[in-house]
Order: structure tokens, then C-alpha cells, then sequence
């Protein structure tokens, strides 16, 4: 079930949600050029372990915190695959040009890092103890995603359904796709909680998701606020 467009026209001046796309794939470009021991090392460097925060049994350690700080950043920028990178921006493209609509450009780059950060320490917080690096834009991108469906729950996606060997174009209110795609992220975030190792990381997705919905409001008031101060 892939989206391919929504209904809602947006203003053709999406600039930040356009620089986070060539961000994401320029940094991707870059860990493919590498060899893979330099790859594994750059992701370790620049991934969030949440393991190296100190916040699991016998930690507490705030100079590992600190240490950690910048890659709850960096973190939302690197991919492990291709696919990975292509689903992400897919959903970036098709959503996160309305959300900068609705914010404007400032407050949409800030209410991104954020709902990335509330994603990763979601995340972080269901495994404090994995050594894995958490990697990838999904989370920041789930916030968008949040947005989106409170802003616009009366749009519609097309969306590509395949079915074995049977593909249908199908148009879906957006309330109805998002709130589903959250469903799922939570039913296999519950599911795959206490599993050792790496796989995808759905509580950072359900807590992106909320995250979004939570900011939106004040950061459009804040923007309410301004408008009304510069008239």
C-alpha cells in the first residue's frame, strides 16, 4: 500500500522540506561511496546508539548523554539501504510540502528536528540497552505524517495496492490512510517489544506520529503570534 500523491495543492515553495530531501540523499550518497568497514564506522560514529547514553541497568552516566547528543540529530539523516531512503522521502515528497505550507518555512524546520527527537528518544527509551544504531528520517517523518492528518483529514491519497499480481490505483481519505498506517505502526511496536537486535524501529515512528499531532498547535500559534506582531 504505497502513496503515490494526495489532493491537496501546495504552494510550490516548499524550500525546507526540499533542502531535508537533498540533505537525506546527499548523505546517502555519501555512505555508499564508502567500503564497507568505513560505512560500519560512520554509522556507528554518527547513528544513536542508545546504549552509549548511560540511561540502561548500572548507567546514568551524563557524560555519555552529552557525548551522544549531536547523533540524536545526525541520526535522521542516515539510511540503511536504498529502499530505506526512497520509502522515507516517498512520504516526505507527498506530505511534508503541505505541513511547511501550513507552518511556514522556520517553523516547519524546527517542528522536523523535534518530532526527530521525540521519535529517537521514544525509541531509545523502549531498548535503553541496544547496542544498535538507530538510523533513518522515519520518525521525523511520522511527525509530519501526524500533521498532515490533523490539517488535512478531508484530502485523499492515491495509493498503489498490490495484491499478489493484481495492481489497483485507489484514491483514500487521508484520515483514514494515516490513521491506519499509525494502527500498524503501534500493533508492531507493541508486538516487537523486549526483541533483542536491530529491525525497524516502530516506537520511534508511534512516537513521531504523536509528537507531530502535540506540536503542530503550538507551533501555530506561534506563528499566529508573529503574523499578528509584523501586521
Amino acid at each position: 500500500m504505497f502513496p503515490i500523491k494526495d489532493s491537496i495543492p501546495s504552494s510550490g515553495r516548499a524550500f525546507v522540506n526540499w533542502a531535508l530531501i537533498a540533505i537525506n540523499c546527499g548523505v546517502f550518497i555519501y555512505e555508499f561511496r564508502l567500503p564497507p568497514e568505513a560505512l560500519d564506522a560512520f554509522i556507528f560514529q554518527w547513528g544513536l546508539i542508545p546504549r552509549d547514553l548511560g540511561l540502561g541497568v548500572g548507567g546514568g552516566e551524563m557524560a555519555g548523554a552529552l557525548s551522544e547528543t549531536p547523533t540524536v540529530v545526525s541520526s535522521m539523516f542516515l539510511h540503511g539501504g536504498l529502499g530505506h531512503l526512497l520509502g522515507n522521502m516517498l512520504f516526505l515528497w507527498i506530505f511534508g510540502d503541505n505541513v511547511e505550507d501550513r507552518l511556514g518555512h522556520v517553523a516547519y524546520a524546527i517542528f522536523y528536528i523535534l518530532c526527530g527527537v521525540a521519535a529517537s528518544s521514544v525509541q531509545v527509551f523502549s531498548n535503553v540497552d541496544s547496542p544498535v544504531p538507530i538510523v533513518g528520517a522515519s520518525g521525523a517523518i511520522g511527525g509530519v505524517m501526524g500533521a498532515y492528518m490533523i490539517s488535512f483529514p478531508r484530502a485523499r491519497v492515491l495509493t498503489v495496492f498490490i495484491i499478489f499480481i493484481f495492481v489497483r490505483l485507489i484514491w483514500i481519505p487521508a484520515f483514514f490512510y494515516l490513521g491506519l498506517w499509525f494502527a500498524i505502526q503501534l500493533l508492531s511496536a507493541t508486538a516487537s517489544s523486549g526483541t533483542p537486535g536491530g529491525g525497524v524501529a516502530f516506537w520511534a515512528h508511534v512516537g513521531g506520529f504523536g509528537a507531530g499531532i502535540l506540536l503542530l498547535f503550538p507551533l501555530l500559534r506561534m506563528g499566529a503570534r508573529r503574523r499578528a506582531r509584523a501586521r
